[in-house]
């Protein structure tokens, strides 16, 4: 009995980026090659293989509880951030401005993938799906930097678009044009979760 299942379709690497300090600013810079570890990116700001718990975790643990990093990366795709975009009425949204370490192209609502999820390069380094990454006001301040007046909207616009965060689950080296298969758990819906 298989636990995944290959998707029918495939993505490609379109940037690769890292952020030093996001304490500094969430903009991340482009990069042609990473070696992923199991801390993810070497050098960027969200590696580590723990870190401590922050605001999303109001219910579960008190703030700056060391727990398992999951957010080691933030993955989002070409074609989402095309959209936000265009609800915002400007010309492009870049992949840095939203403080993303991997965008993809080619791949049907990223944001949407199910938790669990694995994205599996040509290397065969591996990411696991964590959870959608939900819209927050420092890309929008970002963004009024380059379209004055128009990142008021990005947090309403970007929901279920923004992107997922992801961690390492199996290393190895990424570049810009490798092709990304994509594999979702096999698993029904919880009988409660549309409620």
């Amino acid at each position: 009995m298989k636990n995944f299942n290959k998707m029918p379709f495939q993505g490609t690497v379109h940037g690769l980026l890292t952020c030093e300090d996001s304490n500094q600013s969430i903009v991340s810079h482009n990069i042609d090659k990473v070696e992923a570890t199991y801390a993810g990116f070497p050098n960027d700001t969200h590696s580590g293989l723990t870190r401590p718990a922050c605001s999303r975790f109001p219910y579960l643990y008190a703030k700056g509880t060391e727990i398992k990093n999951t957010r080691q990366l933030t993955v989002v795709a070409t074609e989402e951030l095309a959209e936000i975009a265009t609800a915002l009425d400007i010309e492009q949204l870049q992949a840095g401005w939203v403080g993303a370490n991997i965008e993809l192209e080619g791949i049907p609502s990223l944001t949407l993938l199910p938790p669990g999820s694995r994205l599996v390069f040509s290397s065969k380094a591996t990411l696991v799906v964590d959870i959608e990454n939900r819209p927050c006001v420092y890309p929008a301040q970002i963004i009024d930097q380059h379209y004055p007046g128009k990142g008021r909207k990005f947090v309403k616009q970007a929901m279920h678009l923004r992107g997922i965060t992801a961690w390492v689950e199996r290393e190895g080296s990424i570049q810009c044009g490798d092709s990304v298969a994509v594999f979702f758990p096999e698993q029904p819906f919880h009988p409660l979760q549309s409620q």
